[in-house]
Order: structure tokens, then C-alpha cells, then sequence
């Protein structure tokens, strides 16, 4: 069996997603728990939560194809989602 060129782009995103704080291109915090795959499809997910008030349930998935994908927006193609680090801008972890 041959790999193809999605499987291994597909395991470089793997490879290369860190849990913790991403913005959405719209300006929204979220923090993404990690990867898991979906039953129905084998596909690999992002569990993540939001950083605001809403609503309904606290945590959500994305497909990790769509998670790391360019959107158009106002200012042009930009990434969905953009990794900040651990903690939401002008936010202190341990003190």
C-alpha cells in the first residue's frame, strides 16, 4: 500500500498541532484540549472549548483539516485558527 500525498500532509498536521490557546480569524479565544478521531469517520478532530460566555455546550470539535485551513477574510486569506501560546494575551499563569 502506497501513502498518498493527503495522508502525509495529514500526518504533518498531527505532528504539528499543540494544545492551548488559538484566535479565530474573527477575533474569538479558544482553547483546543488536543486531537481525537471521530468514530464515524476515522477522521482526526479538535476537541476545544471557548474562552467566552454562550450558551449551550462547553466543548466542540472541528475537523483538524478545516481547524488548519485559510479563510478569506477583510484583510485577505488568513488562517482560521492561530496558536497565541498557553494563555490568552495579557493573561499570567502561575502568578
Amino acid at each position: 500500500d502506497s501513502i498518498s500525498c493527503r495522508d502525509i500532509r495529514m500526518m504533518q498536521e498531527i505532528e504539528e498541532f499543540r494544545a492551548g490557546v488559538y484566535r479565530h480569524y474573527k477575533g474569538a479565544y479558544y482553547f483546543a484540549l488536543g486531537l481525537a478521531r471521530a468514530d464515524e469517520t476515522n477522521e482526526i478532530v479538535v476537541v476545544y472549548t471557548r474562552l467566552y460566555s454562550r450558551d449551550g455546550l462547553p466543548l466542540s470539535t472541528r475537523l483538524l483539516r478545516i481547524w488548519n485551513e485559510e479563510v478569506e477574510s477583510a484583510t485577505g486569506w488568513v488562517r482560521r485558527f492561530v496558536y497565541v501560546g498557553h494563555a490568552t494575551p495579557g493573561e499570567h499563569i502561575g502568578g
